[in-house]
């Protein structure tokens, strides 16, 4: 293997067993439909507006393909690249890609494009990505060397895993038709392409036969919008889609009792919380820590969880799902009211209070209305507000909502991505910080030496609890009906992946 100007190859190589699109492969045949539980935004058609959540990923899977993304069996699976090697100083990584890829119109996939897909990424963790790469260089069509500053142990969690800046778009056409026309018409190096796109009714893909992985076995994907929970269970039996996300509750045992039709949970890495956003202001009620804490007592998570997504889901107490690396188990909170009242009256409200707004996206309303209702029992009166998903995020991302937001993510990486959007100064979703968290933040990211990172990162966990800065909920479960027709709807293919995918491998049954 060429090495560049003193590279020294550290890591193994890493290579994708390699799977040949044969000349004797089936057509993709048939269509698969899915009905989906939120309105589907063009901004997640481009992988340079990832935000640090795993929405986008429904149609990047499709429409996109990544350097290194997460597959079944490998999270860092090579991908665009057939292969990335780092050097042994940790400053040069080097990606070799894969020959003979072409994207939907045609066009070859060069560095050049990888690099220009850097260069105009502006999603989550854009500034820290940016502000850690000193090059990007692309010696030839065929390899891209990215250099950094410093030695960064978490370069490929941020740029392959959690962010959407290895996701390759073509130069020459973004250039042509302009970021607001590539939104309109996508295109990619993913095994569909861009068939239509009606909003607030469905985005159609169709197979590319030329995909370098395999030939999709499904000709036509549909992601139809069913908002309403009922609508699209009642649409699964009659045979109008073939999967159905987020069905719950009630709901979900009537599923479940349906013949020929199967409850699909999938327990993945989506934490979902409640993040007290004025807890910086020392006119707020939530300034006070014991306020916070009582929150955090007053709500029967068990009991939601019976009642919302029949216990699948895992309640750990942490903003970090329990399968990430460097993760720290806080100690939970019993539910228990009368000790969240007594904590209230020691704050000064033994009356309670007016909570204002409580912001979530509108899918997970009903959790909501019942966190909303156990705040209420003790005094904490609080008013739900749910929006559109992609109001909510941009809400959120733009620092506009106030009082209570119940947050969430399943974007893929480690403890430090989740802390780095969603609690250190300057994160996407951060509304304020704490000196200390930022301060050992800023140590760990240059921390070489893994045990000391992880001690890092536990603190930074520990004082995150200490502080009360969330009151976690769970790791949430998704509840889907799969219908009788489909052979495998791709659902927990990809560990902690919250949906289909990968699309190219989901499959009809056989007539």
């Amino acid at each position: 293997m060429r090495t560049a100007r003193g590279l020294v190859v550290t890591l193994l190589v890493l290579l994708m067993p390699a799977v040949a699109v044969s000349t004797g492969a089936a057509a993709p045949e048939g269509q698969m439909t899915w009905g989906v539980h939120i309105s589907l935004a063009p901004t997640w058609f481009d992988p340079a507006e990832t935000s640090g959540i795993i929405t986008p990923f429904m149609a990047l899977y499709g429409l996109h393909d990544a350097l290194v993304k997460p597959m079944p069996g490998n999270l860092m699976t090579p991908s665009l690249a057939e292969s990335w090697t780092m050097s042994s100083d940790g400053l040069v990584y080097e990606f070799v890609l894969r020959k003979g890829v072409r994207f939907h119109n045609g066009d070859p996939v060069t560095a050049e494009d990888v690099k220009f897909s850097f260069d105009r990424y502006r999603g989550a963790s854009s500034k820290l990505l940016k502000n850690s790469v000193e090059a990007i260089e692309t010696p030839d069509p065929g390899r891209v060397r990215i250099r950094l500053r410093r030695p960064w142990p978490d370069f490929m969690t941020f740029y392959a895993g959690s962010t959407g800046a290895a996701w390759i778009v073509p130069r020459k056409y973004v250039e042509k038709v302009g970021d607001e026309g590539f939104k309109r018409a996508p295109i990619g190096a993913g095994p569909y392409k861009f068939a239509s796109f009606t909003p607030g009714v469905e985005l159609v893909l169709e197979a590319f036969e030329q995909f370098w992985r395999k030939v999709p076995n499904v000709k036509r994907l549909v992601l139809r919008v069913i908002p309403d929970e009922a609508t699209r269970l009642a649409a699964l039996r009659r045979g109008e889609v073939d999967i159905a996300y987020a069905i719950r509750g009630a709901l979900a045992e009537e599923l479940r009792r349906s013949p020929g039709l199967t409850l699909k949970p999938n327990v993945g890495q989506a934490t979902q919380w409640i993040y007290f956003s004025d807890q910086w202001d020392p006119k707020s009620p939530w300034h006070d820590r014991r306020v916070r804490l009582a929150a955090n007592y007053a709500i029967d998570r068990p009991a939601i969880n019976r009642a919302e997504l029949l216990g699948f889901a895992r309640i750990i107490w942490s903003i970090i799902p329990s399968s990430f690396e460097f993760y720290w188990q806080p100690p939970g909170y019993a539910h228990d009211g009368a000790k969240a009242k007594q904590l209230l009256a020691e704050a000064g409200y033994p009356n309670g209070f007016e909570a204002g707004d409580y912001s979530c996206d509108n899918v997970s309303a009903t959790i909501g209305e019942a966190v909303v209702g156990y705040l209420s029992t003790v005094g904490i009166r609080a008013k739900l507000r749910p929006l559109e998903r992609a109001a909510f995020n941009r809400g959120y991302a733009e620092k506009k909502h106030k009082g209570l937001i119940q947050g969430g993510s399943g974007a893929f990486g480690n403890a430090a991505t989740r802390i780095e959007a969603f609690v250190a100064a300057g994160g996407t979703y951060v509304y304020g910080s704490y000196p200390d968290i930022d301060g050992l933040f800023q140590e760990q990211a240059v921390e070489l030496d893994q045990k000391r990172r992880e001690t890092i990162l536990h603190r930074i966990q520990q004082l995150i609890h200490e502080r009360v800065v969330f009151a976690p909920i769970w790791v949430v479960a998704g509840l889907s009906g799969v219908g009788p027709r489909v052979e495998e709807p791709g659902i927990g293919v990809i560990p902690g992946y919250a949906f289909s995918a990968p699309y190219e491998d989901v499959k009809l049954k056989v007539r």
